[in-house]
């Protein structure tokens, strides 16, 4: 019975999101008012869908749905469409919120029709602890960050075109400027980061106790911390006036796709990782 509810919500949930995706480009075409907040209430409406399927799993499950990677494509799915309800609340900037959500739709496509499927759990009972549940959780926090960033890249493309080529015209309105988008882009960097690392130091903390065997050569790990290198990277030669804006934005663009490969081909190619 919980089963079929689950499904039933999910199917509910998916019409509502690419309804609110449909009306937020109606509102970019048309700039209607009565367009943005129908496309905004979907949205929440969509979060709150979700909160539900994920309470339903908890419920079930007894535990929070973190520890597969299916789990954690969902949970980071909610993420993003919290953060991009909180951009719409505090900065009413449109096209963050329609950008941040392109992302979780896509994301949520690959939850919902791959073979991937829940499990009561990934790992045994003895394994699960609290170190293991920060270290997932920080580390999907951490992307969704990286997803701002990357989506306040675009953005900063976007601008810089159209006001290089000097077509800024009403339907680009409710566009940030420049500064805006560089903002984003630098503090969303850097909120990810911290994360990330303090994700990564409870990750190699859980498999040195808890596992027999492993190598900080595995795959896993080396993505991760290659995607943490870039991204300090970019920073520091961003800050040393070696990256220009235009540099900064592919460069951002670049790490987050790196993140995102080592998201799903880094878990099923680990060795020992728990993400299967």
């Amino acid at each position: 019975m919980v089963e079929l509810t689950m499904a039933r919500l999910q199917e509910f949930m998916i019409v509502l999101y690419a309804l609110g995706l449909v009306f937020y480009l109606i509102d970019y075409f048309k700039k209607q008012k009565a367009m943005q907040r129908i496309a905004f209430w979907l949205i929440v409406t969509v979060w709150v869908t979700q909160t539900a399927i994920l309470s339903l799993y908890i419920i079930e499950m007894k535990r929070f749905p973190v520890l597969s990677l299916v789990e954690g494509i969902y949970f980071y799915v909610w993420l993003l469409v919290t953060l991009s309800i909180v951009f719409q609340l505090i900065y009413q900037v449109n096209f963050m919120v329609f950008f941040t959500n392109i992302i979780g739709f896509g994301f949520l496509m690959i939850h919902v029709f791959s073979n991937l499927k829940y499990s009561a759990s990934t790992v045994g009972d003895s394994l699960i602890s609290e170190v293991l549940f920060i270290h997932i959780t920080t580390a999907i926090l951490s992307y969704a960050v990286f997803a701002l960033a990357f989506v306040f890249a675009v953005l900063y493309l976007l601008v810089y075109k159209v006001l290089k080529k000097k077509k800024w015209t009403k339907r680009f309105s409710s566009l940030p400027n420049l500064h805006q988008t560089m903002m984003g882009m630098k503090m969303s960097i850097y909120t990810g980061i911290p994360i990330l690392f303090v994700s990564l130091l409870f990750g190699v903390q859980w498999a040195y106790v808890a596992l027999s065997e492993w190598s900080v050569w595995d795959v896993k790990i080396m993505g991760s911390f290659a995607v943490l290198l870039i991204y300090t990277s970019v920073v520091y030669f961003n800050y040393k006036g070696k990256l220009q804006s235009m540099e900064f934005a592919w460069m951002t663009i670049f790490a987050f796709l790196l993140t995102v490969v080592n998201f799903f081909l880094g878990s099923t190619l680990s060795e020992f990782h728990l993400w299967i």
